[in-house]
């Protein structure tokens, strides 16, 4: 009876009432929208790091915290075998899409050609297993993208490809047909002369290599190996990439395994100073940690376990800073819904006066009329959240076939902007509770003030 009275009373006043669910449902609106934003932001950040450098990544012990400083010193022992024992056990084995072995070092790279150089930061991967890396996309939200000319490859294991800055830096533009660089300002002509009995100088002209496939421009890499001694390397440029940060843009190398191995080692043992691991669902990331740091122990590997946010400290900063912009608009949202009900509920008893004086005197108590209007309030909220959350629905699928594109935060590229609407059951149900629970408690005050109405002033008023 009393919620066929309080759906009756919401229809008392039509005009009010639909404004008041409208608010609401514009309220839900913008809650599903951005909760949905934020969803497909994380788990494209999620997706770009897992494409990077794998789900987990096993580290010889201390090299995350001191191994930039020396990469070689800090090689996995045998990484072919701790490789096999990852994919043969039984916990992890089933759950990985790719484990690879990757080679992180730096040095010196130069295009002798214009007497340019810079430092650069190398990364070796096996080819086939980058790709595989590379094509991961468990929560579809890179669609059916095309991924562009890999420039690593098995076939050929010189080639590599370097940041968009760095081939700028080192005049690479023209040879890689880079439309933005800026032209290269001239440096001054030098002459040299030799005295006699002096070496002569040496020109490192790529078409003198004995091999004249077309590659690309040629660079030399300079590192140290494991050793200390130093160590040269050629690499032939297919192609540059660009990268989210200039930090990154103006130093990053990718090259091959094996050509990064003989860079690092040299003739010494062939090393591998981390173990990529891409699993299937990023759900199962503790279970296989877990399992990874007892394996280790068992088997009294000096090895430590390292996962993707670890890895890219970015992720977690922009979920957070993401999570705190959404808890600042949700708080708006409901601040809104607050006052709204509070002001219809408000004109509502005004307007009643003379109806609750009637019904306390027929020996309705005082609670009773105050759950009356509790519930006309539950109800507008229920109405309107129900309606705000099919419409912020309605609105997304709508939205995400516009085929909208943006450029996030470490990216270089424009991606798909769109707003997850799977697997964001939590966020919806969520959302609706919080509607109907500020709209209830919106109804408490004026609620409230019905109850304490006397029986004699009500029944007089005008």
């Amino acid at each position: 009876m009393i919620l066929k009275i309080a759906f009756r009373n919401i229809l008392r006043n039509g005009r009010r009432s639909v404004m008041t669910l409208l608010a609401i449902a514009v309220s839900g609106i913008a809650i599903v929208l951005f909760g949905e934003f934020i969803a497909f932001v994380r788990v494209s950040l999620e997706t770009n790091a897992v494409e990077n450098v794998g789900h987990l990544t096993v580290f010889k012990r201390g090299y995350f915290d001191y191994g930039a400083g020396n990469p070689g010193a800090f090689g996995i022992d045998d990484y072919q075998g701790v490789i096999r024992t990852i994919a043969q056990d039984p916990v992890i084995g089933p759950t990985l899409n790719v484990v690879t072995p990757t080679i992180s070092l730096s040095g010196i790279a130069g295009n002798f050609a214009i007497d340019a150089s810079k430092t650069f930061l190398g990364t070796g991967y096996v080819p086939r297993d980058r790709e595989k890396l590379r094509r991961w996309d468990a929560h579809g939200v890179t669609g059916r993208r095309v991924l562009p000319d890999p420039g690593v490859s098995d076939e050929d294991e010189s080639r590599g490809v370097v940041g968009v800055g760095l081939a700028r830096v080192l005049g690479l533009c023209q040879a890689l047909h880079i439309a933005s660089c800026p032209p290269r300002p001239q440096p001054a002509v030098r002459t040299v002369s030799t005295s006699a009995g002096a070496p002569p100088s040496i020109a490192l002209d790529p078409e003198a290599e004995p091999d004249a496939r077309p590659r690309g421009p040629r660079l030399d890499l300079l590192a140290a190996t494991a050793s200390g001694a130093p160590n040269v390397m050629s690499l032939y440029v297919a192609r540059a990439e660009p990268q989210g940060a200039r930090e990154l843009d103006e130093n990053v190398v990718l090259m091959s395994f094996s050509l990064a191995q003989q860079l690092l080692y040299g003739r010494g043992e062939k090393k591998a100073t981390a173990i990529l691991l891409q699993l299937r669902r990023t759900e199962d990331l503790a279970r296989v940690r877990a399992r990874l740091g007892s394996l280790f122990a068992e088997r009294h590997l000096d090895l430590e376990v390292r996962d993707f946010a670890e890895r890219e400290p970015f992720y977690r900063q922009a979920v957070g800073m993401f999570g705190a912009i959404f808890l600042f608009i949700s708080l708006i949202m409901g601040v809104i819904v607050l006052f709204t009900v509070v002001n219809t509920m408000g004109m509502s008893v005004a307007e009643r006066t003379s109806e609750i004086g009637t019904v306390r005197a027929m020996g309705v108590r005082r609670g009773g009329v105050r759950r009356l209007f509790v519930v006309e309030g539950a109800m507008l909220g229920a109405f309107g959240a129900t309606l705000g959350v099919l419409s912020g629905q309605l609105l997304a699928v709508l939205f995400n076939r516009t085929g909208a594109t943006w450029t996030p935060p470490g990216q270089a590229a424009p991606v798909p902007l769109a707003v997850l609407t799977s697997g964001v059951n939590g966020l919806l149900v969520l959302g609706w509770v919080g509607l109907v629970v500020m709209a209830t408690v919106a109804a408490v005050v004026p609620a409230n003030r019905a109850a304490r109405l006397q029986v004699v002033d009500a029944l007089r008023h005008v």
